[in-house]
């Protein structure tokens, strides 16, 4: 076991032995298919590695014909869905998202990605720099994934929810080999790096955490959609990598596993502090508000947001500015049950109101004019490679 999970696995072990063993055994693992795709490619040079990733990823199975074998066998193991999985099954899910998708963006940016930050992952992004960097980039990145894998067909095949599932997974399959041979990373400390144990934790954190978060701001879904929407996640963390004895099913099971995961973690770090800051910092830059007054106005409030997500305990760890958090979420909740009842009065008001939440995602969101980007990290470290 890694040394820093020891006291924490302590803990955890308490609440649910069989939970906090299978979370500190897959700390030392990686994503075994997508590493030895990694380790193979290590040999060719990049323009056909990119050529490989491209063509797997937009299924041309011509142009992958001259892959070396764990390349292919990779895409065929993936090209078909689960058979658990059902694409009708998703679309409560998606409409539920969409209608909400402003509150939605709000809990993933302000509170469940910072809850993720507070774990050890936040090593392996630190010594890359990728988030510190490229915090405003990166944001827009993980917003495009949110929005894509809700967006009906999104997971099909040849959805882009699909696409940038697969694209993720062979990212942090290759930062995983560059940290893994980089003298900065504390293997006997930390474990391995993107290991299995976080990639299962960030799968249940943006489901089912998601699901509670979005509730404190008063998001209201039924069980057909609460459930639709744990499938697109499930979906998404098979194809990002998760291990089928830590691919959560139910928003029961992503919470506890959240719950027993955080006791197994180490309290956050320095580059906990620096990374959860970061986000926070970097969001009204991403929002598009250019004036410095106003980006330290809307700062303010997401920290308070914020704050009164994760708890004063947390956010205290992180260095929050301290504050009052009084009413905060009970104001948001106020404002959105009436916006609500508007809707239920004037359906074209409510129409109106999910069109421009629609527009609003996708300003927030990474859209690249050359599309999706198959180039894989050549460097460690964010400053001395090119953008992703």
């Amino acid at each position: 076991m890694p040394s820093a999970y020891l006291n924490g696995f302590a803990e955890a072990a308490r609440a649910d032995r069989e939970l906090a063993e299978r979370y500190v055994t897959a700390t030392r693992i990686g994503d075994p298919a997508a590493d030895a795709v990694m380790a193979e490619l290590a040999e060719f040079d990049e323009a056909r590695v990119q050529g490989w990733i491209r063509a797997g990823i937009e299924a041309d199975p011509s142009a992958l014909a001259d892959a070396p074998p764990a390349t292919r066998a990779f895409f065929a193991d993936i090209e078909a869905a689960p058979a658990w999985f059902d694409e009708a099954a998703v679309l409560p899910g998606c409409r539920a998202f969409h209608r909400n998708s402003e509150m939605f963006i709000g809990a993933f940016v302000a509170a469940v990605l910072v809850e993720g930050f507070s774990t050890l992952i936040s090593q392996s992004f630190s010594i890359t720099g990728r988030v510190t960097d490229q915090g405003v980039r990166r944001l827009k990145q993980n917003n495009r994934h949110l929005v894509e894998i809700f967006l009906p067909g999104g997971l099909d095949r040849h959805g882009d929810g699909w696409k940038l599932s697969v694209r993720i997974r062979l990212l942090h399959a290759r930062i995983r080999q560059l940290l893994t041979h980089s003298a900065e990373w504390d293997a006997a400390a930390w474990g391995t790096p993107l290991s299995a144990a976080h990639m299962a934790f960030a799968t249940a954190a943006f489901s089912g955490l998601l699901l509670k978060r979005a509730a404190m701001l008063g998001v209201s879904l039924s069980d057909e959609e609460r459930d639709s929407f744990m499938l697109i996640w499930r979906y998404a963390g098979h194809l990002m990598g998760v291990p089928e004895n830590l691919l959560i099913q139910s928003q029961a099971d992503a919470l506890r596993l959240v719950e027993i995961g955080l006791l197994c973690e180490p309290a956050p770090t320095l580059e906990s502090v620096i990374l959860s800051n970061g986000l926070i910092n970097s969001a009204p830059v991403v929002a598009g508000i250019g004036s410095r007054k106003e980006r330290l106005s809307l700062t303010g409030k997401i920290y308070r947001i914020s704050r009164a997500l994760i708890g004063d305990e947390l956010a205290d760890q992180l260095n929050y500015p301290p504050m009052n958090t009084t009413g905060t979420l009970a104001a948001i909740r106020l404002k959105n049950g009436l916006e609500k009842l508007l809707h239920r009065i004037s359906p074209s008001l409510g129409g109106k109101r999910r069109a421009s939440q629609f527009q609003t995602m996708l300003s927030v969101s990474l859209y690249a004019d050359e599309g999706i980007r198959y180039r894989l990290p050549g460097e460690l470290h964010a400053e001395r490679d090119a953008e992703l």
